[in-house]
This record gives C-alpha cells, sequence and structure tokens, in this order.
C-alpha cells in the first residue's frame, strides 16, 4: 500500500514534466489511445468522485452561503476573458473571420471538467470547484451564443440537454456520492479511502490529458505558417486566465484552498465543447484555435500550479 501511494504523490509531483509527455503520446501515437475515448466519461466520474471524498454537507452550505469566488471565477472566465480575446484576436487575425471566432470560442465555453482534477491535485477547495463548474456549465448554453453573437455577429445553438447531462454523470453524481459518502463516514472516508483512490486518480489523469490530446493529431502534422501564430497567441493567451485568477483570488485575500480553485476554474477551459460547436456551425479554420487549446490546457495547468502553489507535504488526496 506504500509503494501505491506514493506512486500517486510521484504522480502529482511531476505533473509539469508527465503532462508533456502525456501530449506528445497522444499526438504521435494517437491509434493508440483513441479506442479508449469512450472511457473517457467513466474516467471523469471517478477522478470526481475521489476529489469529493474531501468533501463534507458543511463545506458546501459555506461554499453558497459566500458565492464571491465563484462569481468572480465566471465573471472573469465567460465575460472578461472572452472580450479580451477578442480584441487582442483582432490585432493578430482579425483578416481572419474564421480564425478569430474560433479564438472568441475558445474563451467562451465553460469551465473545464479537468479543473476538478488539478483542484484535487493542489488541494483546493473541491467544493467550491464544483459549484463553480456546474454554474458555469448550466449558463453555458446562453452565454456561449451571446457572447458569439455580440462580440462576432454568429448564430449558433448548443445543445444545452447534452451538456447537462455530461455535467450530471462526469461531476455532480459522483461529487454527490463522493461527499456523502465522507459526511456520513464522519470523515474516514476523507482519511481512509480517498489516500488509497488517489493513485488511481492520478493514472486515470494522465490518460484522460493523454487521450484528449489525439484530437491534435492530425493538425499538428499540417501545419501553417499562419497556424503556428494561433498556437503562439493560445499559448501567451491560455497563461493570462491563470495570472488573472489568481490576481483575483488576492485582490479578495482568500485563503489557499480557494485561491487554488479561483485559479484554475478562471484559466481552464471545456474545449471538448468548443470543439463540438465549432465543428457543426463554423469553418474547419475555427476549429483549430479551440483543438490548439488541447496542447496548452494540461501542461500550463502543471506549470502554474507549479508555480503559484506548493503542494502540502505529503499530501496527495
Amino acid at each position: 500500500m506504500d509503494t501505491w501511494q506514493r506512486l500517486g504523490k510521484l504522480i502529482s509531483n511531476n505533473m509539469v514534466f508527465i503532462v508533456p509527455a502525456c501530449l506528445a503520446l497522444g499526438i504521435l501515437v494517437p491509434q493508440v489511445f483513441v479506442p479508449m475515448k469512450p472511457a473517457v466519461s467513466a474516467m471523469f466520474a471517478f477522478i470526481s468522485f475521489q476529489g469529493a471524498l474531501g468533501n463534507n454537507l458543511k463545506n458546501i452550505r459555506h461554499t453558497f452561503a459566500h458565492p464571491l469566488p465563484m462569481f468572480a471565477s465566471i465573471t472573469i472566465s465567460q465575460l472578461l476573458i472572452p472580450v479580451l480575446a477578442f480584441l487582442f484576436g483582432s490585432l493578430f487575425f482579425g483578416g481572419s473571420k474564421d480564425i478569430l471566432t474560433g479564438i472568441v470560442l475558445e474563451y467562451s465555453v465553460p469551465i473545464a471538467v479537468t479543473s476538478t482534477m488539478w483542484v484535487g491535485i493542489y488541494e483546493g477547495n473541491m467544493a467550491q470547484c464544483m459549484g463553480t463548474l456546474l454554474i458555469s456549465s448550466l449558463i453555458s448554453p446562453f452565454t456561449i451564443p451571446a457572447t458569439l453573437s455580440v462580440l462576432m455577429g454568429a448564430v449558433v445553438h448548443v445543445d444545452a440537454l447534452s451538456m447537462v447531462m455530461d455535467m450530471l454523470f462526469m461531476v455532480a453524481i459522483p461529487a454527490v456520492l463522493g461527499t456523502l459518502l465522507n459526511d456520513r463516514t464522519h470523515g474516514r472516508a476523507k482519511t481512509q479511502v480517498s489516500p488509497v483512490l488517489a493513485p488511481a486518480a492520478r493514472i486515470l489523469t494522465i490518460l484522460v490529458i493523454t487521450i484528449n490530446s489525439t484530437s491534435l493529431s492530425g493538425f499538428m502534422r499540417n501545419l501553417t505558417p499562419e497556424l503556428f501564430g494561433v498556437i503562439g497567441f493560445i499559448a501567451v493567451f491560455a497563461s493570462s486566465g491563470y495570472l488573472w485568477g489568481y490576481l483575483a483570488a488576492m485582490l479578495m485575500r482568500l485563503g489557499r484552498d480557494d485561491a487554488v480553485t479561483v485559479t484554475f476554474c478562471t484559466a481552464l477551459r471545456n474545449i471538448a465543447a468548443g470543439a463540438i460547436i465549432a465543428q457543426a456551425y463554423f469553418a474547419p479554420a475555427a476549429v483549430f484555435p479551440v483543438m490548439t487549446g488541447t496542447l496548452f490546457n494540461q501542461f500550463l495547468a502543471a506549470i502554474f500550479g507549479r508555480l503559484l502553489f506548493q503542494r502540502q507535504e505529503g499530501a496527495d488526496a
């Protein structure tokens, strides 16, 4: 058991090195990992369940009684950042409406489910993370079309029911089950069950990152100078999300756990949702900026997590 738990800690402490390897594997040998895509939702559900084992009903009540951090994350990620993406994107790609549309769409989608993985790794406030994620997902069928309409004049329709069902299966239901288990066992699930499951959750985390990166394989094999420019833009702009989130947390004088959550929830995006919308409603050129987020989403999370938040010694839940 000690060896098993040391493996989980090894993965958590070295994500900054593991993530690039995962991305490279997914891009170079996609045929190995694509067959695993149907299992991604179940993997997320397990990760959400394990992360929620540190929760209890008291934490959830406190989170919704003090909603400012949640609203700050949502306001920055779904209002401020899309507007900035449009303004700066127009400076560099104003001549290509399709690419600019993809950039705006990339930063209009809801908060990523993977935020739960990183909040778990860096011991953030999981109750706050789950609440922020669910609210962001529930309002996205309204915010995405509104943002694209105001900034780009584009009209799209979002499959609200499908998105809500995904959130229920991957986040809400397993989170409720994990929270209730910990609450009913008076914290024993956190101290006894979570450490046993944590290494498996970390292994699934790197599998999810690898599987998701397979969608970039075709793009990365057919790059043009303009697409190289898009990659550079997304890399810089995606990094700014962490800085905005961290700055907001500092201005609100949040404790470490809340600051972790606000930072990751502000920066990480549900690229899968953006890709589906881009493929359904826009030209292929609009898909690339969205999918480029896959290249940086998890890598930047590993980088900024390590730079901004020191993991607590001995923690792996």
